[in-house]
Parts: C-alpha cells; sequence; structure tokens
C-alpha cells in the first residue's frame, strides 16, 4: 500500500470511506505544500519529510495523531469537542461531525511549529 487511494480501497463500508476522502481532500485543497504517504500502513501527510498528522481507522471511530507536543497544546480545545483522546492521539467518532476548524489549527500548528525541523517525528 503505497497511495491514499489504495489505503480507501481497504476500508470496505462506503461511508467511512466517504469520510475518509472528505478529510484527505479538505487537507488537500488547505494544505496543498503537504505531502500524502503511506507509512506503517496508515494514511499520512509530511511536510519536507517531516511528519506534520497521521490518521488511522477503527470500527467505531477515527484516530487523528498529530504527535504528543500538539495534543497537549490542544488538549482543551478536543475535549470542547467532544473527542475521546489518549496523550498521542483523539479520537473521531463516525457519527461525531469533523471540526474542520481545529484540524486547521492543529496543522497549522504542526507546520509552524516543525518548519526547521529535519526528521520524521518529533523527539521525546
Amino acid at each position: 500500500m503505497e497511495t491514499l487511494t489504495e489505503y480507501l480501497d481497504t476500508l470496505e463500508i462506503p461511508e467511512q470511506r466517504a469520510r475518509m476522502v472528505e478529510i484527505f481532500d479538505w487537507i488537500k485543497e488547505s494544505f496543498p505544500d503537504l505531502v500524502p504517504v503511506i507509512k506503517w500502513n496508515q494514511p499520512m501527510f509530511t511536510d519536507h519529510g517531516t511528519f506534520i498528522i497521521g490518521f488511522s481507522t477503527s470500527k467505531k471511530h477515527i484516530s487523528v495523531a498529530p504527535e504528543v507536543k500538539t495534543m497537549k497544546k490542544f488538549e482543551e480545545k478536543i475535549a470542547d469537542a467532544h473527542y475521546g483522546a489518549t496523550s498521542n492521539l483523539f479520537r473521531i467518532t463516525w457519527k461525531q461531525p469533523t471540526n474542520f476548524d481545529l484540524l486547521k489549527e492543529i496543522i497549522e500548528f504542526n507546520v509552524t511549529d516543525k518548519q526547521d525541523y529535519t526528521k520524521f517525528w518529533r523527539e521525546a
């Protein structure tokens, strides 16, 4: 699996596939400089070779992984959106709306914060 299309083809439920297409298309339109990649069988977006945001799906939700530093910074806004969270990701249930304003803030933060970063992941 090397492309977003190949990843999307693995999603068997049409509504879930459509939801991920909506999110990925929004990212590509809003952040045209980000590069979609598949790593560890998960779709991610990178900027100059560094991780910006990643996604995975399960039966009940979409997991959004922006890295721990970003999770800490946006912890309150993620909670305000009623998304479940761990230290390194938050979950959007399939029934919840996608908060694109929050995604925009998170992606903008990571792009700016990592603009001079040369490694894929932030160091802990």
